[in-house]
């Protein structure tokens, strides 16, 4: 079992490889419609915390021909001592022998697959894609979905809002390219917003636009909250698992929302796209990361040479 596990073991550079944005996003909307119709299992994630407010995450799906568990640990402290955040792996099983296939980079799949979560949300919702993107956070999460958008909007200009002086700055540099730039405030030409943070108040509460998309991926709790109530007030809402979101989405949750009015993905999916303003709300899900080892068992080569 030691040498199979590491055959199948991909760091976060392998793990990314296996996993480009256009191929997942196809897998997690094939995710969503095997979701709605009972094909996949996908439990609401096990959460135990450690002592100083970190906490440990367990997420297990399956389906017929895959299953996989992710086991993370997230330690907001981590950033102050220069580490990362989230800490964990994905094992990936055979659907039907229950073997080992693969271990991916846990960060690496909750990063890519949240990035593209939120894009398969604007192909549908800004269908006639993306000018100019405002993405609040210079966190990892953040780091996922700016690189997505380059890749997936290459017309996009995309402005990072940080709250801490400097760190936008230095964030930016990172990209090494002009369409990526900090800044104080989003512009009035946005057409997307992005939130990324794991803030307790609103970072984002103007009025609804029409035209322009509101994503938040950074709330993940409760007690956490990124875009207000005067947002979602004349928005329609979204969620990616309405199921998770009654519990989890801190933002809709601390302003009350008629939960009639929100729709989950596989709906927005199957029904197409409303007009108007819209939010979309990530929570994550373990379907999601199953639609990533699908994606990544496709690529990978070296399964092949490790048969179930």
């Amino acid at each position: 079992m030691v040498n199979e596990a590491a055959q199948a073991l991909h760091g976060a550079d392998g793990t990314r490889a296996l996993l480009p944005f256009p191929a997942l996003m196809r897998e997690i909307a094939r995710a969503a419609e095997d979701m709605a119709a009972d094909r996949l299992c996908a439990p609401a994630r096990q959460a135990v915390p450690f002592p100083g407010g970190a906490v440990m995450l367990s997420m297990p799906a399956t389906a017929a021909d895959v299953g996989i568990h992710k086991l993370v640990n997230v330690a907001p402290g981590n950033r102050a001592h220069g580490l990362p955040t989230i800490n964990g792996v994905v094992s990936v099983y055979d659907g039907v022998t229950g073997r080992l296939r693969l271990l991916l980079d846990g960060p690496t799949v909750t990063t890519r697959r949240t990035a593209a979560v939120s894009m398969l949300a604007v192909s549908r919702l800004r269908p006639g894609g993306v000018r100019h993107a405002a993405v609040f956070g210079t966190g990892t999460q953040a780091a996922g979905h700016v690189q997505a958008l380059l890749e997936l909007h290459p017309d996009a200009r995309v402005d990072v809002i940080g709250h801490a002086p400097g760190r936008a700055e230095a964030f930016v540099r990172s990209f090494g390219t002009d369409r990526v730039r900090p800044a104080r405030e989003v512009d009035a030409a946005a057409d997307l917003v992005i939130t990324a943070t794991t803030s307790a108040v609103p970072v984002y509460d103007l009025p609804a636009r029409a035209g322009r998309l509101v994503i938040g991926v950074g709330a993940y709790r409760h007690d956490l909250a990124e875009i207000g109530a005067r947002t979602l007030a004349d928005s329609r809402l979204f969620v990616d698992d309405l199921e998770g979101a009654r519990h989890e989405a801190g933002d809709y949750l601390q302003a009350g929302v008629d939960w009639s009015r929100v729709r989950s993905l596989a709906s927005l999916l199957a029904d197409g796209p409303p007009g108007g303003a819209a939010v979309f709300k990530s929570v994550g899900c373990a379907a999601w990361d199953l639609a990533a080892a699908r994606c990544a068992l496709y690529f990978d080569h070296s399964s092949a040479r490790n048969p179930s």
